[in-house]
């Protein structure tokens, strides 16, 4: 996904890069670590397994309170997901 800039540049989305790239690969592998489906985890908050796969794929943005719900409901603490000082 690009997103336009001023003056007609373009960048890649924040969903592109490294970090938020990590942080949906390790939403992916909590939720199968935890033993739990797309269908269990969207029953546990509420929302339609849809919203789950496209949380995991990128295609919808987490917000904080999102991620905080998923980290609780995998019971992984929010750092889990989050790039540590190291990473950068």
């Amino acid at each position: 996904m690009l997103l336009l800039m001023e003056h007609g540049r373009r960048r890649r989305s924040a969903v592109h890069n490294s970090e938020y790239q990590r942080l949906l690969k390790r939403l992916r592998e909590a939720r199968i670590r935890a033993g739990l489906t797309q269908v269990e985890v969207a029953r546990a908050l509420g929302r339609p397994q849809s919203y789950v796969t496209k949380c995991e794929l990128g295609e919808r943005r987490i917000d904080p309170i999102d991620l905080q719900r998923f980290a609780r409901l995998y019971r992984k603490p929010l750092s889990y997901f989050l790039p540590s000082a190291s990473d950068s």
